[in-house]
């Protein structure tokens, strides 16, 4: 036994414990716990909620600048992201419905609809406002009242009633359609375009429709005949191959909605608004701290929203 215990200990003692970890193994370890943070973190803000930040006054005062919201992003079906996450690399995005569908009354945050009117932008904007149109549906206003399929809508409890602080002429844009007279005030009637809908169209319509046609991936336009054009064939009629909603904000005299920019397409909607996690006054500077904390809004903090 004398003989074999040095061959024994230096055995043992040139063995490495099971458990204990070199620093290579251990960076790797650590490396793999936040590369699995971050995919997990990245795939629920493109699937599942996602935080936003309200800029400006269009839904006050449901919904007041500086309020931060988490939005839900299942509401109306699992969906792929329209872009690439961290660029403006646009995707085909596909939809899985799942839950429920979009809801009269529902506020919705939503990708802006870049047609050929109003805002052109290269990267993906986002608007958050009230629909108060379903596809099929048709809207009007008069005086300041809302009707939906001539039934008067109840206005929104925490809406602004303030008086006319938006003129489509002060901000160098036009009601659409076009041509028809429409105000803030008193607009429509209109049809909220479904899928399936054929849309007839002529020299006196095209205006009407070019911006959703547009948004289709088509091109609409007279050519030199005089003659309808869609992606440059002679058209009598258009297909619409999309539902559409109508979009206005709680506070309509101070908003760009739907009156505006036109209908919003069922893909471009990204989820239902559900509470402000967080709320403070944006125009105090961060670097006093003092009054910045004291303007936090504490009985908006967990609230839902409605």
């Amino acid at each position: 036994m004398t003989q074999g215990s040095p061959d024994i200990v230096t055995q043992e003692a040139n063995e490495k414990p099971e458990g204990r970890k070199t620093p290579v193994r251990g960076a790797l370890e650590y490396l793999k716990t936040v590369l699995i943070t971050v995919a997990v973190a990245l795939t629920l803000k493109m699937f599942v909620i996602e935080a936003y930040r309200i800029p400006s006054g269009s839904m006050e005062n449901t919904l007041l600048v500086g309020d931060f919201l988490l939005v839900n992003k299942l509401a109306y079906g699992l969906r792929t992201p329209q872009h690439i996450p961290l660029t403006n690399v646009r995707l085909g995005s596909l939809a899985l419905p799942l839950f429920t569908n979009v809801e009269r009354g529902d506020i919705v945050v939503f990708e802006y609809p870049n047609g050929v009117e109003y805002l052109e932008s290269e990267g993906q904007v986002n608007y958050i406002k009230r629909c108060i149109g379903l596809p099929g549906d048709t809207v009007m206003i008069r005086e300041s009242r809302v009707f939906v399929n001539g039934r008067e809508l109840t206005g929104p409890p925490r809406a602004r009633a303030s008086g006319r602080g938006l003129h489509s002429w002060d901000a160098g844009v036009r009601l659409l359609p076009g041509g028809k007279g429409y105000t803030e005030d008193d607009y429509g009637p209109v049809v909220v375009p479904k899928k399936g809908d054929r849309i007839r169209l002529s020299t006196e319509t095209i205006e009407d429709w070019r911006s959703l046609i547009s948004l289709e991936g088509h091109r609409a336009y007279l050519g030199a005949d005089g003659s309808v054009q869609v992606d440059g064939n002679a058209a009598s009629d258009y297909v619409v191959e999309d539902d559409y909603y109508f979009m206005l904000g709680d506070n309509r005299h101070n908003s760009l909605d739907s009156r505006f920019w036109g209908f919003v397409p069922d893909k471009n909607l990204i989820g239902e608004a559900l509470m402000v996690y967080w709320s403070w006054d944006p125009d105090i500077d961060v670097t006093s701290v003092g009054d910045k904390v004291g303007s936090i809004r504490w009985d908006r903090v967990g609230t839902f929203i409605r």
